[in-house]
């Protein structure tokens, strides 16, 4: 054995893992990591959901369908006591709640390594995740990781096959995390671009919204292609303002990820803008769905960070004033239409 891998093993050797978030990215995340690890921590803040799974080996408000294991699961109510219990901290919690359960933590996270498998921006202070665990509470880039790419937790349940891009400037620890959800149905590669994927992650979302409103007003096929197309463009120029270094804007944790998001069925982003395309009010919308559509609060924090940046983001603009001014989506949409190629 070289000593690259002597020391790898030494350094995650009996190192332990717990979760954050009880929604169905977090319980699919679990599902995966019940697949090569004897012990799970999951922190969820139902004590009726942490009773359900104990007795009926499945998530009964999210992801229903995937089979868990109660017996490889510490669960708990209290943030801060699995945060004493873990080495590798995987935060899921929607961004619009992450600060209100951020704030209960009184543990402090020195050592700890922190992985963010959420993909939206922190709506107090319009910091992508890593970014806020950075900037508000200290914890160093090197000890910050994301977990990205195009994968449904929906088909994580159904076993189908997806692939995960795992962001760390510290490849021991992008490894590690790979390695732990690696499986039959599940591929995994690894990136140092930790900002990168993350405002790509953020980004789609917006276009997803772009994509459920367009379709909601009856545009087809041929306009969604063009939508897309101009969105990857967009997100580029975005991406490229905010953090420039040399990458792959075509990749799976980037193209990848805006194509399932814009297309899927299962995207509450695009279901969210499909809603709105087809005469909903945002707060009707929001109100019939019984998820977190991110894309809500991104379209506004990355509006207000491109005034500064100064990207050509002409969709980006549409969806905001379509859901931050109340202007009518057809009218927008309209002029959407002019300003794309």
């Amino acid at each position: 054995m070289s000593i690259f891998a002597v020391q790898e093993k030494i350094m995650t050797k009996n190192m332990k893992i717990a979760v954050f978030g009880g929604g169905s990215w977090a319980t699919a995340i679990v599902k995966m990591l019940c697949e090569n690890e004897k012990e799970i921590g999951w922190y969820m803040r139902s004590t009726y959901v942490i009773e359900h799974i104990k007795k009926n080996k499945h998530n009964p408000n999210y992801l229903s369908s995937a089979e868990l294991h109660p017996e490889k699961l510490f669960l708990s109510d209290d943030i801060n006591e699995m945060i004493d219990y873990a080495d590798y901290l995987i935060f899921v919690i929607p961004s619009a709640f992450l600060k209100g359960e951020l704030d209960k933590i009184e543990t402090p996270l020195n050592g700890k390594v922190i992985f963010s498998a959420i993909k939206g921006i922190v709506p107090e202070t319009g910091l992508i995740v890593g970014e806020h665990f950075h900037d508000i509470l200290g914890v160093p880039f090197e000890d910050i990781g994301i977990i990205t790419g195009p994968c449904h937790a929906e088909e994580v349940a159904m076993e189908r096959l997806s692939y995960l891009t795992i962001a760390c400037q510290d490849d021991y620890k992008a490894n590690f995390i790979a390695k732990k959800l690696s499986s039959r149905y599940i591929n995994t590669k690894t990136s140092d671009d930790i900002i990168g994927t993350e405002y790509a992650a953020m980004l789609k979302n917006i276009y997803a919204i772009a994509a459920g409103i367009a379709h909601g007003l009856g545009y087809g096929d041929n306009f969604q292609s063009v939508l897309m197309s101009n969105a990857i463009r967009e997100m580029k120029r975005f991406i490229k303002k905010v953090h420039k270094m040399k990458r792959n804007i075509n990749n799976s944790a980037y193209l990848g990820d805006l194509l399932v998001t814009g297309y899927s069925k299962f995207s509450r982003n695009r279901m969210f803008g499909n809603m709105i395309g087809k005469g909903y009010t945002v707060k009707s919308a929001m109100l019939d769905m019984s998820m977190v559509a991110e894309g809500y609060y991104a379209a506004k924090s990355a509006h207000l960070l491109n005034e500064k940046n100064e990207a050509k983001t002409p969709i980006i603009d549409a969806v905001y004033e379509v859901l931050y001014e109340n202007k009518e989506p057809k009218r927008v949409f309209q002029k959407l239409t002019e300003k794309l190629n």
